[in-house]
């Protein structure tokens, strides 16, 4: 019976112990999340979702004070156009973190950093090559991208000297995507140097419409693999979504699979950047308590928990500190149903918007509560203490409990 120790994922010249643990924003895939995967032989996602913020947190900037500072006068105001990032100050950010967490690698992984392209920030193409750019810059080993086609990502980074050195990977949710990616990418004469495959059956956003339930990822990992063989194109493929144990996995990587991106069964772990409080609600999480909606402002359908604080909170469209999904015309389209919500109900005190959330600020609250959809099998994977609260992991733990298990069996901590 095989292990998924018993394979190996070839990237950049290094052989990797075929496990990617997936770049959960804002600060869930911690420094110390990745930096445990590099450690042990795999490869470590960071996120760069709301950087300022996660470097307020860690490092004492002031980004956040200083937006809200800056356009203040403007809170009130439902056209957020002039609510602009400072690009010195965005790269600045981006430098740290990724900075820090490059400083403090050890082992023979990689970290990489997940960049989403539906961060639009006011102006979408400015603030995503200043992302990029930095990131290189601060020595990350590659760059995932992620929430997007991205289909002019490579040419915003084309002429930086790392272009061609650090591994640049995509993830797709189908076969469609990947071909429009690689035909727009041709330009720059450079293919990705992974690609992730994401089913519907992950966490968080996903990469399909309302009708999600109708794919199956197996069924898109064998295309792509066909795709690939016909073009003669020698490029890994990172499977995601819904596997949860490591004989999941081995099925992946004896169908054509070079490894596998996991997330979920490591939002319990001690690493993971969720409160403590937060990570028993996944514990207790059953299977009707997860739900597939369509409250992000991105327009993609998220996959979370059903009694995430998020989902009809009435927040206050905080854009003049955040503002991370305000399009190039400075619109959000929480802002449209925040304003339809308080027009509705001039007299309330407090107002519930059910059809979109303010993801920033919940995020940043940790109040959104993303999982794959096997989160309801986390209670399985710990032991409930005396208490009634369940016992934490940790990263190292369920990491090589994906790479020597076998007959789906799940170890359980000591």
């Amino acid at each position: 019976m095989k292990c998924v120790d018993d394979f190996r994922l070839r990237l950049g010249g290094k052989e990797l112990v075929p496990i990617v643990i997936g770049g959960m924003g804002v600060d869930i895939s911690t420094a110390e999340l990745a930096l445990e995967a590099a450690r042990l032989g795999g490869v470590g996602h960071i996120s760069d979702a709301m950087i300022n913020t996660v470097t307020d947190r860690h490092f004492d900037t002031k980004f956040v004070k200083e937006k809200l500072k800056k356009y203040k006068f403007n809170v009130a105001n439902s056209d957020k156009s002039v609510v602009q990032f400072n690009l010195g100050e965005l790269a600045e950010a981006t430098k740290l973190h990724v900075g820090r967490t490059m400083e403090r690698k050890r082992g023979e992984g990689l970290i990489l950093v997940n960049c989403m392209e539906k961060l639009t920030m006011n102006a979408p193409r400015e603030t995503l090559r200043v992302r990029l750019e930095a990131a290189l810059d601060a020595g990350i080993d590659g760059i995932t991208l992620a929430a997007g086609l991205h289909l002019g990502s490579f040419a915003l980074i084309e002429n930086h000297p790392r272009f061609r050195d650090a591994r640049l990977g995509i993830i797709v949710s189908s076969l469609r995507a990947l071909q429009l990616f690689i035909k727009k990418s041709a330009r720059t004469n450079r293919l990705p140097d992974y690609i992730v495959i994401e089913g519907p059956l992950a966490g968080g956003h996903l990469g399909f419409g309302a009708d999600w339930a109708k794919y199956d990822l197996a069924t898109i990992v064998a295309e792509i693999v066909q795709y690939l063989r016909a073009e003669n194109l020698d490029i890994p493929l990172i499977t995601a979504g819904g596997i949860f144990t490591g004989s999941d996995a081995v099925k992946f990587l004896e169908n054509g699979a070079s490894a596998v991106q996991v997330a979920t069964r490591f939002t319990v772990t001690r690493e993971c950047g969720l409160p403590a409080e937060v990570k028993q609600k996944y514990f207790q999480a059953d299977e009707d308590g997860i739900e597939v909606n369509m409250v992000s402002p991105t327009g993609y359908p998220m996959r979370m928990l059903s009694n995430s604080p998020a989902i009809g909170a009435g927040t206050h469209p905080n854009c003049e500190s955040y503002g991370y999904l305000l399009d190039a015309s400075g619109s959000c389209s929480y802002i449209i149903a925040y304003n339809r919500e308080v027009e509705a109900h001039p007299d309330a005190k407090r107002i519930s918007v059910m059809s979109k959330t303010c993801l920033c600020t919940q995020m940043r609250n940790f109040d959104v509560w993303t999982c794959g959809h096997y989160a309801y099998r986390l209670k399985d994977t710990s032991r409930k203490l005396k208490d009634g609260a369940y016992q934490l992991l940790t990263a190292e733990h369920v990491f090589k409990d994906y790479q020597f298990s076998t007959d789906g069996k799940i170890a359980l901590p000591e």
